[in-house]
């Protein structure tokens, strides 16, 4: 195979392949290996599948319906492109008897639209909009594992890991951020044996290069002026993108970025001595030389002092899971979450911060009892000694994999049985 991204080269056999790739798949289910004809790119997505507990005889799960899907999708970066996405794979979907469909960054299909007869059968599957079609849901499959290893890739026939959707073929392709570069979701076509063709993995590559541009055009000159975006979750040294540049920060100043952003109205000298420092020997000098050093990064007009504040208004990704949460939002708030606020920051409101925001979402993860959701936080690295959260997967996903590994956790950490309820490590 030349390109580990196309699933078939031109002239291959589709029906012989279909049936090696069967053969491969059996293989692996029952005994955990991984033939040679299979590409690397599948057998790395198979294995994750398994590790997340996904079994072959599964189904995606519906998660946003009715109202909640129309306010989520009218809200998301990509309903912007929406209409040249649909002028591009749109009539290509119809007459060929295929499907366009569009997912957020963590798998949810927004949208499916294309040939009714073709619609009726994948709905059959749950492929449908609002259903959650990650890898950790459902296995390998081409928009879920777009946007899983952020690359565009073409799934054929039994390279899908759940069995039900292995008559079918899907090409899919990651749309970015132009401005952060960070994963908005992907565009996808899905049919029969005919996409399995380099040319329809271009084709989708080339639609998702458009929405990216046409994203980049919909942004008006100097509207990041107004505005900053913070990004420090799952990171120690935060991200903020200011009148259009992104400014990689030091840990001590995202602490501070932090901190201002969750107090608008400013925060004198001592408050943020207090907040910042466990070192009672350190002086108002440092703070100032900090916060000097600070504005003179992010430039003039954005820094206020007496009290210290920032100038603008600023978006922080920990503000939006706090959002979510205060909604219900469970869903939406875990897609939201990175991993832990400024994980290395000593600062002791930092770290408030942080435990509160992460023992509220495991809290809400916990009481809604979604397989799907726990077993996104238990794969995670700040959830993989998570004891109350593997404890709730195994209620509801009982696999022999999760029910190895809450065995080894509970042995590791001397825990009593599941009824005594310690307290788990915290991310």
């Amino acid at each position: 195979m030349t390109d580990p991204w196309v699933a078939l080269e031109p002239g291959a056999d589709p029906v012989e392949r279909g049936r090696v790739l069967r053969r491969a798949h059996e293989a692996f289910t029952q005994r955990g290996t991984v033939g040679r004809p299979v590409r690397s790119v599948v057998a790395d997505s198979w294995r994750r599948s398994a590790k997340a507990g996904v079994g072959p005889e599964g189904t995606a799960r519906v998660e946003l319906t009715d109202g909640d899907l129309g306010s989520y999708r009218a809200e998301h970066p990509l309903a912007r492109v929406m209409p040249l996405v649909r002028e591009l794979l749109g009539t290509f979907a119809s007459d060929g008897e295929h499907l366009l469909a569009v997912c957020d960054a963590q798998g949810r299909l927004l949208w499916v639209e294309g040939d009714a007869a073709t619609r009726r059968r994948a709905d059959r599957m749950n492929f449908v909009p609002g259903a959650r079609w990650a890898e950790s849901a459902v296995g390998t499959n081409a928009p879920g594992t777009a946007v899983a290893v952020d690359r565009p890739v073409q799934v054929f026939a039994a390279e899908h890991f759940i069995r039900r959707v292995q008559p079918w073929t899907c090409a899919a392709a990651p749309v970015h951020d132009p401005r952060t570069g960070r994963v908005l979701g992907a565009v996808d076509i899905t049919g029969g044996d005919g996409l399995a063709h380099p040319h329809s993995l271009g084709f989708v590559q080339a639609v998702a290069r458009a929405a990216e541009s046409q994203l980049a055009l919909l942004t008006p000159p100097g509207a990041s002026t107004n505005a900053l975006e913070l990004a420090a979750l799952g990171r120690d040294e935060a991200q903020l993108l200011a009148r259009g540049r992104k400014i990689r920060l030091s840990r001590r100043h995202s602490e501070i970025l932090v901190l201002l952003a969750r107090h608008p109205e400013g925060l004198s000298g001592d408050e943020l001595l207090c907040a910042l420092y466990e070192d009672e020997s350190v002086t108002p000098v440092t703070l100032r030389a900090e916060l000097a050093r600070l504005r003179r990064l992010l430039g003039s007009g954005l820094l206020g002092s007496r009290p210290y504040r920032l100038l603008v208004p600023v978006e922080s990704d920990v503000a939006v899971v706090e959002r979510r949460l205060e909604t219900g939002a469970v869903t939406a708030a875990a897609s939201a979450y990175a991993g832990p606020l400024l994980p290395g920051s000593q600062a002791p409101a930092v770290a408030r911060l942080r435990r509160r925001l992460a023992d509220g979402l495991r809290s809400a993860l916990i009481a809604v009892h979604d397989p799907d959701l726990l077993a996104d936080w238990a794969h995670a690295p700040w959830g993989e000694d998570d004891l109350e959260v593997w404890r709730a997967l195994a209620a509801v996903r009982p696999t022999p994999a999760v029910r190895s590994r809450l065995r080894e956790l509970e042995s590791e950490l001397s825990a009593p049985p599941a009824w005594g309820r310690p307290r788990a490590r915290r991310p």
